[in-house]
């Protein structure tokens, strides 16, 4: 026996062709008809009802969380803490000068309305300017 005269053992069938006429002809072995076929919705009318929904927007628009800090004023933590005191986010909320979120402790600035004559120790608390002078100015630390 020689190489050319080998043969494998099973018959090899004819690739089907299709969309040419004769009997696999139109639609090409993808069916027709039904529901592809009609006009009007082609969606599930859920997934429709969902994206009808969405707002529409121009343009790109990135993920923007909620702001949640907390802003409380020199004339409360003046009323609330006494001398030598320690204020942290933790103590407003302990105090209930600011409310937690969720259960979380929000993070706190602290603005410059209203007078302080205590002496105050501010930690973990963003700060503004007239606020971090007027507590300087009392006696007391920012850090």
């Amino acid at each position: 026996m020689q190489i050319h005269q080998l043969k494998p053992n099973h018959t090899s069938k004819d690739r089907m062709i299709v969309g040419r006429g004769g009997k696999k002809g139109t639609y090409s072995g993808r069916g027709g008809k039904g529901q592809s076929a009609r006009s009007g919705r082609k969606m599930v009318p859920i997934i429709r009802e969902l994206i009808k929904r969405y707002p529409k927007l121009k343009g790109y628009k990135s993920f923007v969380l909620q702001d949640i800090t907390a802003v409380v004023n020199l004339d409360a933590l003046d009323k609330h803490f006494k001398d030598g005191e320690l204020v942290t986010p933790e103590s407003l909320v302990k105090k209930e000068i600011v409310r937690s979120v969720k259960g979380k402790i929000p993070p706190v600035k602290i603005l410059g309305n209203g007078k302080i004559s205590k002496k105050l120790i501010v930690e973990r608390c963003k700060i503004s300017t007239s606020a971090k002078e007027a507590i300087e100015k009392a006696g007391g630390k920012v850090t």
